[in-house]
Order: C-alpha cells, then structure tokens, then sequence
C-alpha cells in the first residue's frame, strides 16, 4: 500500500474523527486509525465499539491499494508539528511498517493488521430513513446537548430525544432540574418515529456539521443510528427505552412575564453568583414593578451580592430562586437579544421563551426553581 496526501488535509480529518477514541479501550486495535485505500480515495475508521465514524481524503497520487491499521496518537502527534506539504505513506504489507516521507525526513511506525478492526453494526429492513440541512441539526443539537443528564439510574435522560412526526422534529433534552424543546419546521419524516441520540455522538455531530454543508441523511432501527454526511459518516448505537412525555411537564400557562434584555441578564447572574453558596449556587430573583432585583448570599461565609436589572413585568410581587448556573446554561444557549420568563409561582417550574424565534424554529426551555428559605 502507498499513496501520496496533503498534510493539512488528513490532519483536519483525522483530528475530527479522533474524538471517537477511548482514552482507555478493551481492545486494543480500538486505539487506531484504520486506513483504507481503494480507488484513489482513502477512507479512515475509527471506533469506541458503540460509535463509529469514517471519513474520505482525496489522495494526490495513489500507487496501490490496500488497509493498515496506525496508533492514533502518534500519528496525530507527529502530524501536527509538519507544516502543509504532500506525505507520502508507504506499508511494507509482510511486516507491517509504516513509512511516512515528508520535505526533511521520515518517520517510521508499526501498524496492525486491519483485519482485527471490528465491522460497524448494520440496520435491519425497517430502518427509517429523514433528511434534514446540516445547520437546522446542527442549531437543534447546539440548543439541546447541554440540557442532557449523567444519570446511571435513568439512562434515556442521558441523551438528544428526536420525536420526528410528519408536520416536523422536536429535539428534546431534560436532566430533571432543566428541559429544553426546540421544534425544527423546515424538517419531518414521512412517519411518527422516535429515537434518543447519546451525548458523546450528539457531541461529536457537535464538532464535524460546521465543516459541512447541505443536506445530513440520518436511518436508524430501535438499536442503531446512521448520519451520513458529504465527507463524514458516522453510526452510532443508540439509547433504548421510553423517554418521559416532554410535553405533559410544560405549564400550558404562566400568567406572570418577565421580559429582560439576555446580555445584562447573564452579566448580572455571573456576577451576583459569586458570591452564591458554592453547595447550591442558588440566586434569588425579586420582580417589582419594572424591576429585577438580583441576589445571592453565602451565609457560611458572610458574603453577599445584589443588583438591579430594568425589565418589563407583569403581575404581583414575587420572589423566586433558581441555581445559577443551570440559569446562566439555558440564557447562554439563546440567540434573541431579550427572552421572556413566564412564571406563575415561587415554587412551579419558571418558562424561558426567546422573543425572537429563529427562522423555522420553535425553542422553549423550562428551569424548575429551588426553594427559598425567607
């Protein structure tokens, strides 16, 4: 096997698709790159045995053909320091050796035999198959990993829930304290369908849809998920069980709203949280008028903080709690300038709406409040 490459270019590829290994892995050929060279195009493979990605690099020059399995970090690591220029990979197929030829010199490392590498999993005959661009998954990915739980105890908590139906696609993440549905209108499938995407692929897809355009055709069965992208493929096992219905925990009507400007409301929160007891991070929230008054207090430390916030709200007097940093969260992954939190009381769940939508999409988020001691 010999081929000739750009630097940079496998470099890029192979540093997206790196973030699938394992730090620790039960089998060892897991901590590889598998290199496949057929028809002037190489394809690289790597895997944790429940996520699987490929990409394809156009080679400048292939001589022959064939697939060599290399230590992924390695050959990051020694990739890394050569400026851009053509690499040519030469495999002694009898002893397995690497030769990798720049400019000033060579490396030399041991592959393995590509045999080893385990086979991606396959979908059975009733997969289904949607298309969505790659900005409207990727904006729906962005606007929900972060709400996603680490629960043993509650493993579907522990994803991306797609609820795809024929008029559009809710994406929904909830760790049991925060929730957040982003309805996407420019996508839907041609039947009611559902799966839950785990974190670790959802924030992989996180990483690589930013150096894609178009369109992302994604399949999946009740066990596996296929999102195959223009230089990326990725198939992924997926989190089996029922996700709670999302909908019967959003209050259908808060009567009290707050509408503040987002900026000066995560300035003021990040500041006042300072001083917020470090066990609960909780900040407390008194509305008046056309006013927010912001507050935290340590009382292990006698440290305290307060400030005020001009806002338009209507309703009676109240104060409410909420931990800041879930509240800093759900504020930093919202586009509009100002967003809207309808409340109803001090101890129901608080809804925060964007006042501008973006285009084709409909985001809410709801933040259950903590409880005050005054």
């Amino acid at each position: 096997m010999k081929f000739i490459v750009s630097s940079a270019a496998l470099y890029s590829h192979l540093q997206a698709v790196s973030r699938v290994i394992n730090s620790k892995n039960a089998l060892p050929i897991l901590d590889c790159f598998l290199f496949q060279l057929e028809n002037g195009v190489l394809s690289v493979t790597v895997s944790d045995s429940e996520t699987t990605m490929e990409t394809s690099i156009d080679v400048i020059e292939c001589v022959t053909e064939g697939k060599i399995a290399i230590a992924a970090k390695t050959l990051l690591d020694a990739l890394k320091e050569i400026p851009e220029q053509p690499l040519t990979f030469s495999v002694d197929s009898s002893t397995l050796e690497v030769t990798v030829t720049y400019q000033n010199g060579q490396y030399s490392l041991m592959g393995q035999n590509a045999d080893e590498y385990p086979q991606s999993a396959a979908l059975n005959n009733e997969s289904v198959k949607f298309t969505m661009s790659v900005d409207t998954l990727l904006a729906g990915i962005n606007r929900t990993v972060y709400a996603t739980a680490d629960d043993e105890l509650r493993p579907v908590m522990n994803g991306v829930y797609f609820d795809i139906t024929t008029e559009d696609i809710t994406m929904v993440a909830s760790d049991g304290h925060k929730l957040v549905r982003c309805q996407v209108l420019d996508a839907k499938g041609n039947d009611r369908a559902a799966f839950i995407l785990p974190k670790k692929p959802a924030n992989l897809l996180k990483n690589i849809l930013p150096k894609e355009q178009g369109e992302v055709e994604i399949s999946f069965d009740e066990r596996n998920a296929i999102f195959a992208l223009g230089n990326y493929h990725m198939i992924c096992r997926l989190i089996e069980g029922r996700y709670p219905n999302y909908n019967s925990v959003i209050p259908k009507d808060n009567p009290f709203k707050v509408t503040v400007d987002r900026v000066s409301f995560i300035g003021a929160l990040r500041r006042v949280a300072i001083f917020s007891s470090q066990a609960s991070s909780l900040v407390k929230l008194r509305l008046k008028d056309s006013s927010m008054n912001i507050s935290a207090q340590d009382i292990d430390f006698s440290t305290s903080a307060e400030e005020n916030l001009v806002c338009q709200y209507t309703g009676t007097d109240m104060s409410i709690g909420f931990k800041s940093t879930f509240l800093i969260d759900i504020l930093s992954n919202i586009s509009s300038d100002e967003v809207v939190i309808e409340l109803a009381d001090p101890s129901r769940a608080g809804v925060i709406i964007p006042v501008e939508q973006e285009e084709g999409e409909k985001l809410l988020t709801l933040l259950m409040p903590m409880m005050l001691n005054d």
